[in-house]
């Protein structure tokens, strides 16, 4: 059987990626930009969002529950651990950073539909947390909750400004982000990183490469977990 993590063609991901870097730094080039990163982010993201393929889609096929919530030897989380964390960082960085919005996670009252116990990102999550949410997170209400990020990101995309996007993270977003739980304390790093960057990182990395890292990280735990009865 063909690996499906093969179908992920990483040379064609980067090349596009750096394409994309290029023509967000040029202003006679940001509609183009701006076209590119929403076939670049519909690659991470199911084909329902639409888009030139979907790599989340080709690394999930054939899953099963119970195959989603393993965390296998030598590993640190779960597919269903990872797709909560690429998911409410795709969130808060969009709306919060970006956007000045509320998240989708709760003008959506995702937490409920989810069913999780956690608001937070995921990041400095202790192993026992990982399991826990890996195990009782609904499964179908996280997989629609990361569809719903998706089609918020386009709207976000279609407004941005060029000026705007040289500009770092505004500080007062970034405080509400720790200030509401949604990074912990421990991991204020990551609110350092998001803010000494201009806003064009934001769709570099959180909405795109981000993902695009931890599906390739799903892709080589497959051979495990379809291992797993």
């Amino acid at each position: 059987m063909k690996d499906d993590h093969a179908l992920i063609d990483r040379k064609y991901w980067n090349d596009q990626h750096s394409l994309l870097r290029r023509q967000l730094e040029r202003a006679q080039d940001f509609s183009k930009a701006i076209e590119l990163f929403i076939g670049h982010h519909g690659m991470v993201h199911t084909a329902k969002l639409g888009g030139y393929g979907s790599f989340q889609d080709n690394v999930l096929h054939g899953l099963s529950d119970k195959q989603m919530r393993h965390i296998p030897a030598g590993r640190a989380n779960s597919v269903a651990w990872m797709l909560w964390h690429i998911t409410r960082i795709e969130d808060v960085t969009m709306n919060v950073l970006l956007a000045d919005a509320p998240q989708v996670f709760y003008r959506g009252d995702w937490q409920s539909k989810t069913n999780s116990l956690f608001v937070d990102v995921g990041n400095e999550m202790t192993a026992k947390e990982i399991r826990v949410l890996s195990e009782s997170v609904n499964l179908n209400g996280l997989l629609a909750y990361r569809l719903a990020v998706g089609k918020r990101t386009r709207q976000i995309a279609g407004k941005l400004n060029f000026e705007k996007l040289k500009e770092k993270p505004a500080p007062q977003r970034l405080a509400r982000l720790l200030e509401d739980g949604t990074v912990r304390e421990q991991a204020q790093w990551l609110l350092k990183y998001w803010g000494r960057h201009p806003q064009t990182n934001l769709l570099l990395m959180p909405a795109t490469r981000h993902a695009f890292v931890h599906l390739n990280e799903i892709g080589r735990m497959l051979p495990a977990l379809r291992k797993l009865r």
